[in-house]
C-alpha cells in the first residue's frame, strides 16, 4: 500500500509546536521616544508578559458577570440622573457647535471653489486643476471632519439612557 501524500501536511502540522507567541521589546530612542517591536535592537528591553486567556470561562446558562467590588463607589439615582442630564446637554451643545462649524466650512469651500488664483493658471492662461484641487483639499477635509464629528456626537446621544 502506497503512503498518501495528502496526509503529509497534516502530520507536519501535528508535530510542529504552536508558533503564535512572539517576544515583545520596548525600545527607547535617544530622544526618549518609546516604541514596541517584535525585533530587538540595541536600545530595547524584552518584556515579560503574562499570558492573556483567549476567552473568559463561560457560566452555564448565561453570560459571565464579574461582581462589583464592595469598595466600588456608589452613586445614588438622583446624582446619576443629574450627570446624565449634564452629559446630554454638553453633547447637544457640541452638536450645535459642530453643525455651525460645518455650515461655515461648507460656505468657505463653496466660496473658494469659485475663485481661481493667478498662481493656479498655466502660462497660456488655462486653469491648472491640480493646483486648484491641492488648495481646496484642506477645506474639503475640514468639512468632512465636521461631518464625522456630527455623526459621532449623534451616535453618542443615541446611546444615552
Amino acid at each position: 500500500m502506497k503512503p498518501r501524500l495528502t496526509h503529509i501536511p497534516l502530520v507536519v502540522l501535528a508535530l510542529t509546536p504552536a508558533l503564535g507567541q512572539a517576544d515583545i521589546y520596548k525600545c527607547t530612542g535617544s530622544d526618549g521616544h518609546v516604541t514596541y517591536s517584535n525585533v530587538p535592537s540595541k536600545d530595547c528591553k524584552r518584556l515579560t508578559l503574562d499570558p492573556v486567556p483567549a476567552a473568559p470561562p463561560a457560566k452555564a446558562g448565561g453570560s459571565v458577570r464579574t461582581p462589583t467590588p464592595s469598595t466600588f463607589p456608589r452613586v445614588d439615582d438622583s446624582t446619576q440622573r443629574a450627570r446624565d442630564s449634564d452629559r446630554r446637554r454638553i453633547l447637544e451643545t457640541e452638536l450645535a457647535t459642530e453643525q455651525k462649524n460645518l455650515e461655515q466650512a461648507r460656505a468657505t469651500l463653496t466660496e473658494q471653489e469659485g475663485i481661481i488664483l493667478p498662481s493656479e493658471r498655466n502660462v497660456g492662461g488655462t486653469i491648472n486643476s491640480i493646483r486648484v484641487q491641492e488648495r481646496l483639499q484642506p477645506l474639503r477635509d475640514k468639512a468632512a471632519l465636521h461631518e464625522r464629528n456630527i455623526e459621532a456626537i449623534r451616535k453618542e446621544i443615541s446611546n444615552l439612557r
